[in-house]
């Protein structure tokens, strides 16, 4: 059973080894797990995200409130990052702690604070790695991935292939497309679609440049495959939601 520290009336550490009690798992708390090997982080909204909390060596069970109102924030769903090698020396902290008795006690509740602070600042400024769900990519070739989507939402109106992508983030194109829908659930041509639509969206409700302009601009070479496009991303033709935009 794992031991059970009381960090704080609203916040409790599982740590060790064996199956952990979900008793404080209340329907206000969320958790946060941390695991070795693969060297993980993950956020659970509720219990039923949780999992197999044995796999867990920390799990952090939190009420929601209290992480809004101290860190102003909580990601959106249920999600599993690469833990970064800071994260990992303040988790051994509380995992392999040799003192005994208050002294151990004491320590793990200020490096289990220490930890939950360290998560959300990475959370913050967005530098935790998503992992893939199969577990195949290293934190490294993640962060290449990563790097190929943070380079598609930010270049998404120039001209992009698997070619000049994966040359600029440093991965071969094999492992850009096996990882990328690994770790987002969808193709790289499918994320360069879902932005340039969005971006033309954007455009024709908030300028007055012509259609096909807009297209053009984003990435589309002819106004027939962008209607197509278009049509198919959201339901209606471009020139349908422009229409509607002026008629109200």
């Amino acid at each position: 059973m794992k031991a059970r520290i009381e960090v704080s009336p609203e916040m409790v550490a599982l740590v060790g080894d064996g199956p952990a009690a979900l008793d404080d798992w209340t329907e206000t708390a969320i958790g946060f797990s941390y695991v070795f090997s693969p060297a993980t982080c993950a956020f659970h909204p509720d219990a039923d995200t949780a999992g197999d909390l044995a796999a867990a060596d920390i799990m952090f069970i939190v009420q929601r409130d209290a992480c809004t109102r101290i860190f102003g924030m909580l990601p959106d769903a249920a999600a599993t990052w690469h833990m970064p090698s800071q994260m990992r020396g303040i988790a051994l902290a509380v995992r392999d702690c040799r003192l005994t008795g208050l002294a151990a006690t004491t320590l793990r509740v200020a490096k289990s604070i220490e930890l939950l602070c360290a998560t959300f600042e990475q959370l913050g400024d967005g530098s935790l790695i998503p992992a893939d769900g199969t577990g195949a990519l290293t934190a490294s070739e993640a962060g290449r991935i990563a790097a190929a989507r943070d380079l598609i939402d930010k270049r998404w109106n120039e001209k992009l292939t698997l070619e000049t992508i994966s040359r600029a983030c440093g991965i071969n194109r094999a492992q850009l497309t096996r990882g990328f829908r690994s770790m987002f659930a969808m193709s790289v041509a499918d994320a360069i679609a879902d932005r340039r639509l969005g971006g033309a969206r954007q455009l024709l409700l908030a300028t007055d440049l012509p259609v096909s302009a807009i297209g053009y601009k984003c990435g589309y070479l002819n106004n027939a495959s962008f209607t197509r496009a278009f049509s198919r991303r959201f339901g209606q033709a471009p020139t349908q939601l422009r229409n509607a935009r002026l008629a109200a």
